[in-house]
């Protein structure tokens, strides 16, 4: 089974910690964690801008079709089996408007947001986990 594949800001300490947290989350090795910084990321998604995406996570999914923001976090969160009871709620009607602005909100401070929470070097409280489709 191909694992659906998550585009993430490494240069962003609360990305970082997120994806350390989605890691430990992913029982069944649903996702592969691929940083910004990796020259595969280019690859997986060609035809999103580097701005593209800084500004957000991106999703893609071995059909080749891209979640961004809120809606990826839904999509990923469905593939979790912790994350799926509160993924849930994003399904019902308007939630994901309101996560989507949310999710903007937070993507445009987010290195504030890591300043304040004392995120420095991906919140070292939660450990890297090595995983093999992560490599």
């Amino acid at each position: 089974m191909n694992p659906q594949t998550v585009l993430y800001d490494d240069e962003c300490s609360l990305c970082t910690f997120q994806m350390r947290l989605l890691s430990w989350l992913d029982w069944n090795n649903q996702l592969s964690l691929v940083p910004l910084s990796d020259p595969k990321a280019a690859q997986i998604a060609p035809q999103l801008t580097r701005e593209d995406l800084q500004e957000a996570i991106h999703c893609i999914t071995p059909e080749g079709r891209v979640y961004r923001g809120a809606r990826a976090l839904r999509f990923v969160g469905m593939r979790l089996p912790l994350l799926f009871p509160l993924t849930l709620l994003l399904w019902l009607p308007g939630v994901i408007l309101v996560a989507e602005i949310v999710y903007k909100w937070i993507s445009r401070n987010r290195y504030l947001l890591s300043r304040v929470f004392g995120c420095k070097d991906a919140c070292a409280i939660l450990p890297k986990r090595e995983r093999q489709q992560d490599q």
